[in-house]
């Protein structure tokens, strides 16, 4: 199964990937650490690294699920391109895809840990709030059957939904 995580940044997203990656034991594919990677390896940022990373996570995870793996794909995935991106790799593979979207429904406490957040990743400044509003925009009109996730509820309880889900999603 395709798992891929969608929403905001500082939404809530990494930390409920880690904990299905730890349930099911899976890989995260996550595109924020793929650019930070690319920027180390030289690649000038003034390049389309963003892409980049989504196009080497689709690859990575095209790997993953060819030999069975299940795959989480860590990224905002607000443009639809890139959730086209997803649908057409599962497609391919001929695996379910879930879409699981985390939004934090209380703005000031998101606001809070955008400002907050500290990741372990060299070179990568975080965007600013205005920024992160400004992405909102291309989660209008999504279709896609997916479990929305608010994160102000506690990790364990997103954890509980977002398993029942997927098992919904890979049964059928």
């Amino acid at each position: 199964m395709l798992i891929v995580m969608a929403g905001l940044p500082a939404s809530g997203k990494s930390a409920l990937a880690v904990r299905i990656a730890a349930e099911l034991r899976c890989a995260i594919l996550s595109v924020d650490p793929i650019e930070a990677a690319l920027w180390r390896a030289g690649i000038g940022r003034d390049q389309p690294t963003g892409l980049a990373a989504y196009v080497v996570a689709e690859d990575l995870a095209r790997e993953q699920l060819r030999i069975g793996a299940d795959v989480i794909v860590d990224a905002v995935n607000d443009a639809e391109l890139a959730r086209q991106q997803w649908r057409s790799l599962g497609a391919e593979q001929k695996i379910g895809v879930a879409f699981i979207e985390v939004v934090c429904t209380d703005e000031d406490e998101h606001r809070r840990r955008l400002e907050t957040r500290r990741r372990p990743l060299a070179g990568f400044a975080e965007p600013t709030w205005d920024e992160v509003r400004a992405r909102s925009v291309g989660f209008d009109g999504w279709t896609d059957a997916r479990l929305t996730i608010d994160s102000m509820l506690s990790l364990d309880e997103n954890l509980r939904l977002t398993l029942e889900h997927l098992r919904q999603v890979r049964a059928g």
